[in-house]
């Protein structure tokens, strides 16, 4: 069974880095056309889609963010990492993993918190 957990610290400071590690268990995130991503949802915004890692380690990221995001892969783990740089509290919500087959979401951790606070 396909499994996406996310973990990272649930509190971080404005002006740091965050990072998150969506682990994968029940599939290898190297499966051909299935790709990563990430969303999150904020008080002041719906579920904005972060970014993506593709299976054959292309990338993409948000035009509002791509500046302030990487998105890589361990596929010895089997995790896929969101960092997210430059943090202002506008950036508190709820980060999701979520797995894709290029037409549709096939899979979704169950979020984690994160809140930006000094």
């Amino acid at each position: 069974q396909v499994h996406l957990q996310e973990s990272g610290p649930g509190l971080v400071k404005p002006s740091q880095t965050l990072s998150l590690t969506c682990t994968v268990s029940g599939v290898s995130i190297t499966t051909a056309y299935y790709d990563y991503m990430w969303f999150r949802q904020t008080p002041q915004r719906a579920l904005e889609w972060i970014g993506a890692r593709k299976f054959n380690g292309n990338y993409y990221y948000n035009p509002q963010l791509r500046n302030r995001v990487s998105i890589t892969r361990d596929t010895t783990r089997n995790e896929v990492t969101l960092r997210l740089s430059s943090l202002a509290t506008e950036d508190t919500g709820v980060y999701y993993c979520a797995r894709d087959d290029n037409y549709h979401i096939e899979n979704w951790g169950k979020g984690t918190l994160v809140i930006v606070s000094s």
